[in-house]
């Protein structure tokens, strides 16, 4: 398996920064420069990766500059060349109308990467909490390390970043073996009782099938601040000093809120991947609801996309199962006979005009996602259905209301006692 840990660097040494910085936009100019070589290319003989890495010896000795970055990195930079062109031609083949990779400003190019014997890790060399990495052609560079690194993972490649705040970060790429990992329960002995549904909302973050509903950020106040960032950055004149400085304090703002979500949501599938052996999830296409929702900085916010990933990883790190199913038709569905129940968006309520069954809408589709979910993967049930079993489980244990608030705050205990529980209202 193969994850990231990053640390926030600090090049304070006097020449330090200055030399990050002078490595920085030369390896920019190289990626200009492979992109020129390749667009300049004939149609039927565009140059391979394989064949622009060769012509890094002769660019090193045709620009002297280029001598002082690290050969290995830049065949590196060369790969993240063919890596976006790679992803470009992707896009095309699936039908998305995009254009060409574009020339790199200096604003738009933030990173290094340093892989095999260009860099060195060293753990010991500082206090309890900072290690030092070393970058070929610039040297030792300390860095916040506030976790340690597993000890079975192997560091394959560091990257250097600089974030449009201006901080530096390292992130290493780490390998972890399989055997490290612990073993996912196999799917014969899951009981209904250790999976859950997930549905993601906007009112609610989300709400479980076993009747939990955790309640989105707050960030009002973090976009005020953010909004008057911006406005007084439009009065400043663009290109001088006091435009950079309020600049910065956009990019800071934007990246504080940026932070806050990541967080709450690192700690929320933490936790649900502890707790749970097999967790369900729509398949949304957020790009999709973007794009067609009135509401869209709310869905912004809420990142689902960006949850769902979180979740998957973290699956692999705790040993636990988690699918995507589609998602029509959940919210529609009644979660007992499966009759469609037509529903406004400001309708919080199911009632079934078949069965009878009532419940909250957010609870009802995060039964029908837990349905989809144990169908996908195989799941049995020994007695009664998913949504008996689901609603007996949340009225004695789960149910109940949690602010995300808690989340931040608890960390992976988001279900400890102190919130206050709310009986289903199912029929």
């Amino acid at each position: 398996m193969d994850y990231s840990h990053r640390f926030q660097a600090y090049p304070e040494q006097e020449g330090l920064e200055e030399a990050c910085e002078y490595h920085l936009d030369h390896h920019r100019q190289l990626y200009n420069h492979v992109l020129h070589d390749y667009e300049n290319a004939p149609e039927d003989d565009k140059p391979t990766r394989y064949d622009q890495n060769q012509k890094v010896k002769d660019w090193r000795s045709r620009w002297p500059e280029w001598k002082q970055l690290s050969s290995t990195a830049m065949q590196a930079t060369v790969r993240r060349f063919h890596h976006n062109l790679h992803g470009l031609s992707a896009l095309k083949e699936n039908g998305y109308n995009v254009g060409k990779l574009q020339w790199k400003a200096p604003r738009d190019y933030r990173s290094i990467t340093y892989v095999g014997k260009s860099f060195d890790l060293d753990e010991k060399r500082g206090s309890s909490d900072t290690g030092y990495v070393r970058l070929a052609k610039i040297g030792w560079i300390p860095f916040r390390q506030h976790r340690p690194f597993p000890n079975d993972a192997v560091v394959k490649e560091v990257t250097l970043k600089k974030e449009a705040t201006g901080e530096w970060f390292v992130s290493f790429a780490l390998d972890y073996p399989e055997d490290a990992l612990p073993e996912k329960p196999d799917v014969e002995e899951i009981d209904v009782e250790d999976c859950v549904g997930v549905d993601l909302g906007i009112l609610n973050y989300i709400h479980t099938s076993d009747g939990l509903s955790v309640g989105r950020l707050d960030l009002e106040d973090e976009y005020e601040r953010l909004e008057k960032a911006q406005r007084t950055q439009s009065r400043r004149v663009e290109g001088s000093d006091n435009w950079e400085k309020a600049r910065r304090r956009v990019a800071k703002q934007k990246r504080r809120i940026q932070r806050k979500v990541r967080d709450f949501q690192h700690k929320l599938t933490r936790w649900l991947c502890r707790e749970y052996d097999a967790v369900f999830v729509e398949d949304l296409d957020v790009k999709k609801m973007l794009e067609d929702s009135h509401n869209a900085r709310r869905k912004q916010d809420a990142a689902w996309r960006q949850f769902i990933t979180l979740l998957e990883y973290k699956a692999e790190l705790y040993g636990c199962h988690v699918k995507q199913v589609p998602a029509p038709g959940t919210t529609k569905e009644c979660a007992r006979c499966g009759v469609e129940v037509e529903k406004e968006l400001w309708m919080r309520e199911h009632s079934c005009p078949s069965c009878g069954f009532e419940t909250d809408r957010d609870w009802n589709a995060a039964l029908n996602i837990l349905q989809r979910g144990l169908a996908r993967l195989g799941v049995g049930c020994s007695e009664g259905t998913p949504v008996e079993t689901a609603a007996a489980a949340g009225t004695e244990a789960n149910a109940g209301d949690v602010p995300a608030s808690r989340v931040v705050e608890a960390g992976t205990s988001v279900c400890e006692d102190g919130r206050s529980p709310a009986p289903p209202r199912a029929g």
